[in-house]
């Protein structure tokens, strides 16, 4: 039996395993590495986040986005967007060098059985373990608005569908959303040639400014520290103190968790989808329909009014919602189990990153309505890692498991050399 297997080999689950493995665990790992990076964004994309705020975790910090960068004969520069291509292999090599093998299979199943967890692979294999850690990712967590779940793949997506948007050359697609995915999707969408429009909720878009440069004055640091989460002290709350957010009222966290750090685009897309996308504000999708061979929308503005758009396809850029109900890995008895935030379906997690079921630890977005904002970005990868991670072996030295049993022997080693 294993001490633990971490689900998912993203940001979250890599860094995880790097500290797990530093720690003498022993581990499993599965998942396909940095897989929403490497199949769900199509070429031409960008991190929004700063270099310095996407690094995944090692102990003792020697596999960050730079020396990956230097390996490259570049640099990692505030300031300078990197593609998100650039950040997948990264990730690769931050798994080649500071986690075990990974285990490409698919984790179909999570159960509990005495003293922990029996999981079963694609394949059908069993493999036991004390504890478990969930870093999933984003992509069981999709948001597609109601009006639109009617429709089948061929008609709507979800913008986290596409590694190629190359399908859509000459077409019409209308993009629905105001955050940094509709907006940059739009964008690439246009430039390839597709007539498009954004339709957003939202009465305006909002633009983030160019990150002012790391070294400022002290008097323009202390206004607007920097932060993993750009600029400000209500972010540097969010990014530097998720211990905080945790002891913050359920209420409070989950009205923060839907509010906090709102759609935008970045800075550096601006200039490329002005003057190319057709926008429409104040409106969100109150119907849809197959029309031969197309869709029609209704789209009802916030003063009531409804106007129906034909379009060749529509992806939905609407973001994740992590809930319970679609973690269809974890058995009925088990997610039943565990303790929520609130009215959500998000499943509430301790200072270690453990659920209200012994042994069961979340990461990433899963645990964002815990810990808060950070948690959707790689900049909470670390304060996630070290945590989860001695949660872990608390929970194993308690269980008697191997750590216990070397303690247990180191502790016998430097008796006999005390009494030598």
């Amino acid at each position: 039996m294993h001490d633990l297997v971490v689900v998912g080999a993203g940001p979250y689950g890599l860094s995880v395993a790097a500290h797990a493995s530093a720690a003498g665990l022993d581990l499993r790992v599965f998942g396909r590495p940095m897989a929403s990076w490497r199949d769900h964004m199509p070429p031409g994309m960008f991190l929004k986040s700063e270099p310095w705020a996407s690094n995944l975790s090692d102990p003792r910090g020697e596999f960050g986005l730079a020396a990956y960068a230097a390996t490259r004969g570049t640099e990692a520069r505030h300031g300078v967007p990197l593609p998100v291509g650039f950040f997948a292999s990264y990730g690769l090599w931050f798994a080649e060098r500071a986690a075990p093998p990974v285990d490409e299979r698919v984790v179909t199943a999570v159960r509990t059985c005495p003293g922990g967890f029996r999981l079963t692979t694609e394949d059908g294999e069993t493999v036991l373990a004390r504890t478990v850690a969930l870093a999933v990712g984003v992509m069981p967590f999709i948001d597609i608005p109601a009006p639109l779940r009617a429709l089948g793949p061929e008609q709507v997506t979800h913008s986290s569908h596409h590694a190629d948007l190359s399908r859509f050359a000459g077409q019409d697609v209308t993009v629905i959303g105001a955050g940094q995915a509709a907006l940059e999707t739009a964008a690439l969408l246009s430039e390839q040639g597709t007539a498009v429009r954004v339709v957003a909720r939202s009465s305006r878009l909002v633009w983030n400014t160019l990150p002012p440069p790391r070294r400022r004055p002290v008097g323009e640091s202390l206004r607007a520290p920097h932060t993993g989460l750009g600029c400000g002290w209500k972010n540097w709350l969010y990014a530097e103190t998720p211990g905080i957010f945790r002891r913050l009222p359920e209420s409070t966290r989950a009205r923060i968790f839907t509010s906090a750090l709102g759609p935008a685009g970045a800075w550096w897309l601006r200039e490329r989808f002005e003057p190319a996308v057709e926008v429409r504000l104040g409106e969100s999708v109150a119907a849809a329909a197959p029309a031969g061979g197309r869709v029609r929308l209704e789209l009802i503005s916030t003063t009531g009014r409804v106007e129906t758009v034909e379009t060749d396809h529509v992806i939905a850029a609407t973001g994740f919602t992590p809930g319970l109900e679609r973690l269809g890995l974890l058995d009925d008895g088990l997610r039943t189990a565990l303790r929520t935030v609130g009215a959500s379906s998000a499943p509430e997690a301790n200072a270690a990153f453990e659920s209200s079921y012994p042994g069961l630890f979340l990461a990433g977005l899963l645990s964002a309505p815990s810990f808060g904002p950070s948690m959707r970005f790689v900049y909470g990868a670390t304060y996630t890692a070290e945590r989860l991670v001695a949660g872990v072996r608390r929970r194993v030295g308690a269980r008697g498991g191997p750590l216990a049993k070397v303690r247990q022997r180191q502790g016998a080693a430097e008796e006999r050399t005390s009494v030598g």
